[in-house]
């Protein structure tokens, strides 16, 4: 018998870790499969993109990344998201009259399967001109506090933070988009914001809002930290919609100022939200104010229940679908908000009746 267990544990000890090794491989694949989407061409009166006036990137890589008549956009991918973030690329080819001029610049988590998601892209989308960038979780990861609901907490969720450093230097200007949101106008009209003399970034602003909710009584109470916003008129803003200068941002080394405030988090806990915080304490009352229109958020509902909700009043750009409640999960249990109806159209996923065809 003692030869015996001699001989099972070395088979153990495999099985233990190819389990590890598959559950860990399991956060990063993709299950799902998605159609191809239309190719989309430029309208005549679309600018030209002359590669000989563009600056070289230290690879020699003289391409559309790094023009200037391009529009850049700029999203997370992940697994868990790809299928939102296939509806949100759609939706920017589809309403814009110059869709051969947008560049994609997505940023991914270093322990993500780069190639399967690049291969994801490709595949419904083989004449999208994009990158994908690799983002280091070890950089930000000791800096996160734990927050009001456990998605808020990965690290990809901090990227925007870095993206002055991610993205080549020769991009300038870049709207950040959450996966997911869609579209339905053209994005042109948003990266065009005019920034004015000195600001880093422009977004839809909610004066409204009850500003003081985001941080927590400590913050308020404490007389250095309440004096943040003593010279400015702050309101919340959303940063899943975003128009940055990154020429700014690099200039005012802002990636530090926003990891300052998150440092001090891990010492006083001054908020209980993600990602959101840092910039409202950096930037609230310091941003060009963006038209509603462009960021319907909180479709998702909120951080805990995800319950449906109505648009807000006036026009609409941009849905999104920001809180717990997303529409792909909510269409998929037979349990969507009215307003899910509006995603529906742009989602690319292969359903299984299409496969069987």
């Amino acid at each position: 018998m003692p030869r015996l267990i001699h001989k099972l544990i070395p088979l153990f000890t495999f099985l233990f870790f190819f389990s590890l090794t598959t559950n860990a491989a399991a956060t990063t694949t993709i299950t799902q499969q998605f159609k191809e989407a239309p190719q989309f061409y430029n309208s005549p009166d679309c600018p030209s993109i002359d590669q000989d006036e563009m600056e070289p990137e230290p690879d020699g890589d003289n391409t559309i990344f790094c023009s200037e008549h391009a529009v850049h956009v700029a999203m997370t991918l992940d697994a868990a998201y790809i299928r939102g973030s296939m509806a949100a690329i759609l939706s920017v080819l589809q309403h814009t009259s110059c869709p051969q001029n947008i560049a994609f610049h997505f940023v991914a988590s270093a322990s993500a399967n780069a190639s399967l998601l690049r291969a994801t892209i490709s595949s419904s989308f083989p004449y999208l001109k994009f990158r994908v960038y690799t983002f280091d979780d070890s950089s930000v990861s000791g800096l996160i506090s734990t927050s009001i609901r456990s998605a808020l907490d990965c690290p990809l969720n901090y990227a925007r933070s870095y993206l002055a450093n991610i993205l080549p230097l020769c991009v300038r200007r870049v709207v950040y988009l959450d996966s997911d949101l869609v579209l339905v106008d053209d994005i042109a009209k948003l990266a065009a914001t005019p920034l004015g003399e000195k600001s880093v970034l422009a977004a839809p602003e909610y004066c409204n809002a009850n500003f003081t909710s985001y941080f927590t009584p400590t913050f308020w109470s404490n007389p250095s930290l309440s004096l943040t916003f003593a010279d400015r008129r702050p309101c919340y803003f959303n940063t899943g919609v975003m128009v940055i200068d990154l020429d700014r941002w690099r200039e005012g080394d802002y990636t530090t100022k926003i990891e300052e405030w998150m440092e001090l988090q891990k010492r006083m806990r001054i908020y209980e939200l993600g990602s959101l915080p840092p910039f409202l304490l950096v930037f609230a009352g310091d941003i060009v104010p963006v038209d509603h229109k462009w960021n319907q958020h909180g479709l998702g509902g909120d951080n805990f229940r995800g319950l449906c909700r109505d648009l807000h009043p006036g026009p609409v750009s941009l849905l999104h679908w920001s809180g717990k409640g997303k529409p792909w999960a909510r269409l998929d249990a037979n349990r969507p908000c009215p307003l899910d109806a509006l995603w529906a159209p742009y989602d690319l996923l292969q359903t299984p009746f299409a496969l069987d065809s």
